[in-house]
């Protein structure tokens, strides 16, 4: 059973990658920036390079390319 999802909480954001495959689809760090329903949130993506922000993000039960998930347990 996955917890509720809310403001602040941390999320893996699966990246889009390229579509050539020069950059894989990698998971990323990121904070819910808003709660737009039980499954779609507005993120804060932390990369390397700088932060990304998406404003509708769907969840998705496995490591899916655009989409979020609750990181595994430890």
């Amino acid at each position: 059973m996955n917890p509720p999802v809310t403001v602040g909480r941390i999320v893996h954001y699966q990246s889009l990658g390229s579509p050539g495959g020069e950059y894989p689809s990698v998971p990323r760090a990121a904070i819910v920036t808003q709660v737009l329903s039980t499954v779609e949130v507005g993120l804060c993506v932390l990369n390397p390079e700088g932060m990304y922000f998406r404003p509708s993000c769907q969840y998705s039960d496995t490591p899916k390319a655009g989409c979020w998930n609750w990181p595994p347990r430890a």
